[in-house]
């Protein structure tokens, strides 16, 4: 079985792009980055996968006349480039429910809280609010209601005392660049597997603590 072709789609610097690029540097991953798409060319993550001899591709949200028109630019672009399989790093753009239907099943996410906890924004600003002693992320497939979907991965770190929404955002950020690529393994080698609207993963397929764990 070949490699996972992989289309990452960001609107900044992408630093989940980049540890998804870092991991498929290895041979033994099971997914190959076939391009970086941004809605914005101004994007910094492009350059980082340029350097990288990744096609680092544009598709100005601006230049399109309506929604419609931008996605199906998107998609013409991820299938000229091979892709079968999307993974959203920071693109910040809600795409309509025609374009998750085209990537069915095909079309991942990470966000910064828990779910369900903390849909949408400000996530660390509710959790610190809330009092919760542990915040985290979580990979999932992409459904139409926003930050849902069936979840792959989830990574929990402490909400510390002092803890500011810049502070705990930072800690998840490290914890979403271990949780991404570990997510990403486990679709790509057939481990992660939807059954209904759950995601079931292999028996012995990964240690239960690297599924969910802590990143002081």
């Amino acid at each position: 079985m070949g490699k996972l072709k992989v289309g990452i789609l960001i609107s900044g610097r992408g630093s989940n792009m980049a540890a998804l690029v870092e991991a498929a540097q290895d041979p033994a991953f099971p997914a190959e980055i076939c391009c970086v798409l941004s809605n914005r060319p101004d994007a910094k993550g492009l350059d980082f996968a340029r350097a990288r001899g990744i096609p680092a591709v544009v598709v100005d949200h601006k230049a399109h006349a309506s929604k419609a028109e931008f996605e199906a630019a998107v998609i013409d672009a991820l299938v000229a480039h091979g892709v079968d399989f999307v993974c959203l790093a920071g693109f910040m753009r809600i795409v309509s429910p025609a374009f998750i239907e085209r990537w069915h099943n095909r079309l991942i996410n990470i966000h910064p809280s828990l779910l369900p906890s903390y849909k949408g924004l400000h996530t660390h600003e509710r959790a610190i609010a809330d009092g919760v002693k542990l915040a985290g992320c979580t990979v999932h497939f992409v459904r139409a209601e926003m930050d849902a979907g069936p979840i792959v991965a989830q990574a929990a770190v402490p909400v510390v005392a002092g803890d500011t929404p810049d502070s705990l955002a930072a800690r998840i950020l490290t914890a979403e660049h271990r949780l991404y690529p570990l997510a990403v393994r486990l679709i790509a080698e057939g481990k992660a597997k939807i059954t209904g609207e759950r995601v079931e993963i292999a028996p012995g397929a990964v240690d239960e603590t690297a599924r969910l764990f802590s990143a002081a």
